[in-house]
């Protein structure tokens, strides 16, 4: 019971539903309303020169800065028109890294900087290797959780409930450092795909802000357009 109480408290403090196991991927980046005066073509002209600016350079970043792993990129789109403004990356079942808009998001975005700077960092969410990493750590909150389960004498359920909160804990524990790793060399391969990082991080004025929470699974928007600045000015600065 009383490792009942304490999953029932994670549970509340987490915001999880049911505790339900996350679906591991990348943090996924919410977007803003429809950028009133954009014609269709232009929005899909938008996106095509910003593919076909940054794709080879998340590319050659990808092969320069990793051994073994699969930099051929996949951008699709969901044209679902109920889907609400996102972008996330993911892998296929072979392993190729595809990294998904919404048209909902391609709509949203007031500029190519912007766009630019969110696929950028999507693709250094892959080139950081975040999805295999944030994996290891469920698995790893998953056994601790679920041997604490065991050590306090909690039954066959506290343990299978234990398990699915340590996956959710574990996934998210480094999240915050994920997403400012990917604001990092996101800003690189966007400056290299020549578009200005520093407008691009504009779009995080359109999202709300998450602030510091325990557990959250971004970081505040002052830190991340602080990492943006920095890296900015490492690359231009002399």
């Amino acid at each position: 019971m009383r490792w009942g109480r304490v999953l029932i408290g994670l549970c509340a403090a987490l915001g999880l539903s049911g505790c339900d196991t996350p679906t591991v991927s990348s943090g996924a980046t919410s977007g803003a309303s429809v950028v009133p005066g954009f014609s269709p073509e232009l929005v899909q002209a938008n996106f095509s020169y910003v593919v076909s600016a940054v794709e080879p350079i998340a590319e050659q970043e990808c092969r320069n800065r990793t051994t073994g792993m699969n930099c051929d990129f996949l951008i699709a789109v969901d044209a679902r028109r109920n889907a609400q403004p996102n972008a996330f990356q993911s892998l296929d079942r072979e392993g190729r890294p595809v990294i998904t808009f919404t048209a909902s998001l391609i709509e949203s975005v007031g500029n190519v900087d912007e766009l630019a700077f969110v696929m950028s960092h999507e693709a250094a969410h892959h080139i950081r290797n975040h999805l295999a990493r944030q994996q290891r750590n469920a698995e790893a909150g998953a056994v601790v959780f679920a041997g604490l389960a065991t050590l306090t004498g909690g039954s066959a359920l506290d343990v299978e409930n234990a398990q699915r909160l340590g996956a959710a804990v574990g996934a998210r524990s480094y999240s915050k450092e994920f997403e400012l790793e990917a604001d990092q060399l996101g800003t690189v391969i966007a400056y290299r795909a020549g578009f200005n990082p520093l407008i691009g991080a504009g779009f995080f004025t359109q999202v709300p802000d998450p602030g510091d929470r325990f557990l959250g699974s971004h970081p505040p928007n002052a830190d991340r357009l602080d990492m943006v600045r920095r890296t900015m000015a490492g690359m231009t600065s002399g």
